[in-house]
């Protein structure tokens, strides 16, 4: 009788320190671990993982919840911890797959070259990967067949993307945003040419109330068939080439690359950025002015002065670069403006 009342004593004991060793937190690690389980990792490989990075203090607690939920989905990914945690919150997030993320933000405007340096900065996917799979337009042939790439359908907004996930994967998340930003638009018009003048729109323009004015100017001078002179697509066409050099150049605006719209009358071959909704809407809804020319405004407010007639647009490029050599001489760089000056204006 004294055996079985102490062996009960004991399994007490036992019983009541490993629930105490599952539920008390543990740090075997200073600052933060990140813990990466590869996909088809057994529990065992787990509990090794874990309790090599300090997440756990013993690899048969996290066994041990295992056994106590023998049927919980443990989910592959690279876990963050920066606090203590008890082995029963570390196997829930396995089991959760409360994975860690890394954030992308893309701004409207931003190209494929942009999104590239992005990753390579976040160390994730990596640049030149993402630039293999955005020139591959197959995941949007069916809303532009001709698409000459991915560009202008990488569509701007904040991506979650975690360790393991691929170039295809980002491409395929930035496509599909893109297709519901287009449903919300309830258009029938051609994908590939309204986020082509979109994204010159998104370029020319920080001025939200200026989009409409800048889409105006560009049918216009579609309509009458004069070139678009926008200075974005021959920076576009240099960064095509690999020869961007920080700055437009005379040889730039006189190259005959097919993207350069001083050399070509029409739209560009495809967009030359990433255009949001509401540059897509101003493509789609221009103001109605009979406006042919503009320029940026030499005050550093990104906005721009519009005209009907020739004169008067040589009148305003004329008072941009006065006002911009003052500006140089007295050392104030903030008066340069964003946009081409005289990008649709000649």
């Amino acid at each position: 009788m004294k055996v079985i009342r102490l062996l009960a004593v004991l399994l007490t004991v036992v019983i009541g320190g490993a629930a105490w060793l599952l539920s008390t937190p543990y740090q075997g690690f200073s600052g933060e671990a990140h813990v990466d389980i590869p996909r088809g990792t057994s529990s065992v490989a787990m509990s090794r993982i874990l309790s090599d990075a300090g997440v756990i203090r013993y690899r048969w607690q996290f066994l041990a919840a295992r056994a106590v939920k023998p049927h919980a989905r443990l989910q592959a990914g690279e876990y963050l911890f920066l606090r203590p945690a008890t082995p029963w919150t570390v196997f829930d997030r396995l089991a959760r797959g409360d994975v860690f993320f890394h954030q992308l933000t893309v701004p409207e405007g931003n190209n494929m070259f942009d999104i590239a340096a992005s990753l390579d900065r976040l160390g994730v996917i990596g640049g030149a990967r993402f630039l293999a799979a955005a020139r591959d337009p197959s995941l949007i042939r069916d809303l532009a067949p001709e698409a000459p790439s991915l560009e202008g359908f990488l569509f701007p907004d904040t991506y979650r993307i975690t360790k393991h996930a691929t170039a295809a994967d980002l491409c395929l998340q930035m496509t599909g945003r893109f297709r519901q930003a287009w449903a919300e638009l309830q258009t029938a018009a051609a994908p590939l040419a309204t986020a082509t003048l979109a994204s010159l729109i998104e370029k020319e323009t920080a001025q939200a109330a200026e989009r409409r004015l800048i889409a105006s100017v560009f049918h216009n001078r579609l309509k009458a068939g004069m070139p678009l002179d926008c200075d974005p697509t021959a920076v576009y066409a240099a960064q095509l080439e690999d020869r961007w050099r920080g700055a437009i150049y005379r040889s730039d605006l006189d190259s005959k690359h097919p993207y350069n719209t001083y050399q070509h009358a029409g739209l560009p071959p495809g967009p030359i950025a990433n255009p949001g909704i509401e540059a897509l809407r101003a493509a789609l809804e221009p103001a109605e002015t009979r406006y042919f020319y503009f320029v940026a405004r030499p005050d550093g407010s990104g906005a721009h002065t519009f005209s009907e007639k020739l004169e008067a647009h040589q009148r305003a490029v004329v008072k941009y670069r006065r006002e911009i050599r003052k500006a140089a001489q007295a050392g104030d760089s903030g008066a340069v403006s964003r946009g081409s000056a005289a990008g649709a204006a000649r």
